[in-house]
């Protein structure tokens, strides 16, 4: 029986490439959405292309708690088991202080931190059943203290205490861990200059910036190592060191 890999924000960017590693590995793929639609249906269209009937996708807006409950419903329905739990879905904007609303709070705590939290509590059996894994994708800049971001860096870093609390409380039968990516290379849709790819460079100790290839390698690598546990990875190219 193949296993089966639900990854939130799976339409794009590191979801996108976490799913095609797993694809890769003959796993199943649930491939969640927010507002991505045609992007998801082309990834599971693609996968489907290779192997048949193994990609399903669904729709569901994590800030909303029935959103979040018809996302567990309807997870546990698409394949016999849920092996691996994957909460990369994000919210990411500045929040000055001065600008703060509780919008901005609701929207970016409901994203980052309530939704993950529910969507655990919702397959909990499915992934003790199946003794798997709970990968929470958080961000390797919360120890720096980045201006403007008090609600993100508190959401991400409420994601890191939760990492460590259910590998507690879930063991012996659920892994859970957190990568913490670094700078990555930006999207298409988005154009740096050579000043200010330069200027993340210079701080970056290997001298390069990240791909989602090396956040879905680092995922892959985190569903093997089966004595491992709450643990957060920094894939930095050493950023963090400094």
């Amino acid at each position: 029986m193949n296993k089966t890999i639900l990854i939130t924000g799976a339409a794009k960017r590191i979801g996108k490439e976490i799913a095609l590693t797993f694809s890769q590995m003959g796993w199943n793929i649930i491939i969640h959405y927010n507002s991505s639609k045609k992007d998801a249906q082309d990834l599971a269209d693609q996968i489907n292309t290779h192997s048949p009937s193994s990609a399903k996708i669904i729709q569901a807006n994590l800030d909303i708690s029935s959103d979040v409950q018809r996302l567990v419903d309807e997870s546990k329905l698409c394949f016999d088991s849920i092996d691996v739990l994957v909460n990369n879905a994000s919210t990411f904007y500045p929040t000055p202080i001065d600008e703060i609303s509780e919008e901005h709070w609701d929207k970016l705590i409901g994203s980052n931190l309530k939704g993950p939290l529910f969507l655990i509590q919702g397959l909990k059996d499915k992934l003790i059943e199946s003794r798997g894994t709970i990968v929470n994708i958080t961000d390797t800049n919360l120890s720096k203290g980045v201006a403007n971001f008090s609600i993100y860096a508190s959401a991400k870093g409420g994601l890191e205490s939760i990492t460590k609390v259910l590998a507690r409380e879930l063991a012996p039968e659920v892994n859970v861990n957190a990568i913490a990516p670094g700078a990555m290379l930006e999207p298409p849709d988005v154009t740096w200059t050579d000043e200010q790819k330069d200027k993340v460079i210079a701080n970056i100790p290997l001298k390069k910036m990240g791909s989602e290839k090396d956040i879905a390698n680092t995922v892959k690598f985190v569903v093997s190592s089966k004595y491992m546990t709450g643990q957060v990875i920094k894939v930095d190219g050493g950023r963090s060191l400094s």
